[in-house]
């Protein structure tokens, strides 16, 4: 297993190379730079572990005030490597939300390291919207989203925007980025 300040450096590059970088997502600059941005990373290994660390992750990101803490990262280095086992275990991370009665207070985001989406190749370089050095759950507050929304003129064009700059950036020029986990030697 890398190390917490591995993990940490990894994700944080990933952060500022392509997601701020590639402007991948409009708003992340704004709260990365006021350090509204909280990045948890997990030792779970199992799912229930998982959904464990996501209750309480969304318990105390809802304890707090938004100025303080608008949106975590749950990093999750140990923990579902298969992105099928992922993709299938978000109905739980949405169930927890439920259970919570955090549904329209916090949406949950997705990355993996091997994110695919739905009628793609897995080497399809738009899937790079959605990988990221580990496998990651971005809870996001549903205000944010709105004035972040309304403060975007063009929101709904942010997806076909971020495929145009992947499919021109390739996958040599993803690769460049330098983005993927660190590797440990033994």
């Amino acid at each position: 297993m890398p190390s917490e300040d591995v993990v940490r450096a990894d994700t944080q590059r990933w952060l500022e190379r392509a997601v701020i970088g590639l402007n991948l997502c409009p708003f992340a600059k704004g709260v990365v730079a006021k350090g509204q941005l909280h990045v948890a990373v997990s030792d779970a290994r199992d799912e229930d572990a998982v959904q464990a660390r996501l209750r309480d992750e969304i318990r105390d990101l809802l304890a707090l005030d938004a100025q303080v803490r608008d949106t975590t990262l749950l990093v999750l280095p140990l923990a579902l490597p298969d992105f099928l086992d992922f993709n299938d275990f978000l109905d739980r991370a949405d169930a927890v939300l439920d259970e919570l009665d955090a549904v329209g207070e916090l949406q949950i985001a997705s990355f993996h390291p091997d994110y695919q989406f739905a009628g793609t190749d897995p080497d399809d370089v738009t899937n790079c919207s959605n990988r990221a050095p580990y496998p990651m759950l971005h809870l996001l507050r549903e205000d944010s989203v709105e004035r972040a929304v309304q403060a975007f003129p063009d929101a709904s064009d942010i997806f076909e925007r971020n495929m145009a700059t992947l499919e021109k950036l390739g996958a040599e020029g993803w690769a460049a980025l330098g983005v993927g986990a660190t590797k440990e030697s033994p």
